[in-house]
């Protein structure tokens, strides 16, 4: 059965900070997600690394959920969803930014890579099942995309065009995105750890083939700091991620949820600082101040109607 197509009721007190945190938590987890991804593709073809990425991701989820005494469903309805959910939340984001990243600027690919929230809303009202928005939530979102622009600059912006492929890549795994989020809540009876398991099962299941075919992965000699970044990406930005994400889907709801996209740009911009010996533009607190009030912004919880229920 299909949930209600309204926001997830959000917690209060002690159960909104928590989630709060995991965003944060899943923020950090993505933001760190472009750095592993551009040192795997270094050595690794793009598909190969992500049949990869999603298998062991998969196969630590699984083993999780053994360890935990439960098990995967077993109905071909529940299968169909967990393939779809694939298709929109692994195997075509996953594979088109792991291809652009192979030559799109980190900051470029950081601002189209953040959209997903504002897809989150078109697709939602071009479905008639999109979340209502109140105007601080709307205002949320463009705050949100106007901190993100301040955080990459100028110079980011300046470099639209050079790489269309690429950059077009990324608008379409952002749209993917944005469709998964919406799509996600058709799991809100499921403990998080089952579709995400699921999906991500499905989604090796697409990927091994193509890979064995298109790369040929027997005949490639990828070096170890490409190996590590697989690890840290299919452990920590996938497995772990993905039971937070969909954690936050039914408790935060998806605009709120997505409004993570957001959150990763100054996340992944300090990673690049400390890590890749990157600058911070001037203009860049102002972003995160924009970023930090559209996030909470998007993720206050919605009043009741009081002729409602």
């Amino acid at each position: 059965m299909t949930p209600p197509a309204t926001a997830a009721a959000p917690p209060s007190g002690a159960g909104r900070f928590t989630d709060l945190a995991l965003l944060l938590v899943l923020a950090t987890l993505w933001g760190g997600s472009y750095s592993f991804i551009r040192v795997g593709v270094e050595t690794i073809p793009p598909v190969t690394l992500i049949a990869a990425r999603t298998l062991l991701a998969g196969a630590i989820l699984l083993a999780v959920i053994r360890w935990r005494g439960l098990r995967l469903p077993r109905d071909l309805g529940t299968w169909r969803l967990f393939l779809v959910q694939a298709g929109l939340n692994s195997v075509l984001p996953f594979t088109l930014i792991a291809w652009a990243e192979r030559s799109i600027e980190a900051g470029l690919a950081t601002i189209l890579s953040s959209t997903s929230p504002i897809f989150v809303v078109v697709l939602g009202l071009l479905a008639g099942t999109g979340e209502r928005l109140s105007p601080i939530r709307l205002a949320g979102i463009a705050a949100g995309l106007a901190g993100t622009l301040l955080i990459v600059g100028a110079e980011a912006i300046a470099g639209w065009g050079t790489d269309l492929a690429a950059q077009l890549a990324l608008v379409a795994a952002s749209l993917c995105y944005g469709g998964a989020a919406l799509f996600g809540r058709h799991f809100k009876g499921q403990d998080p750890i089952m579709p995400a398991a699921g999906s991500l099962i499905c989604g090796a299941a697409l990927l091994i083939p193509l890979s064995l075919v298109v790369d040929r992965p027997w005949t490639l000699a990828p070096s170890a700091a490409s190996i590590q970044a697989l690890l840290a990406l299919s452990v920590f930005s996938t497995a772990l991620a993905f039971v937070i994400y969909f954690r936050l889907i039914a408790r935060l709801g998806s605009v709120a949820t997505t409004s993570v996209a957001y959150l990763r740009v100054p996340i992944g911009v300090l990673i690049g600082m400390v890590f890749l010996g990157e600058s911070l533009a001037p203009t860049a607190w102002l972003g995160l101040v924009l970023i930090v009030f559209g996030v909470l912004a998007m993720t206050l919880p919605a009043r009741k109607r009081v002729e409602g229920r």
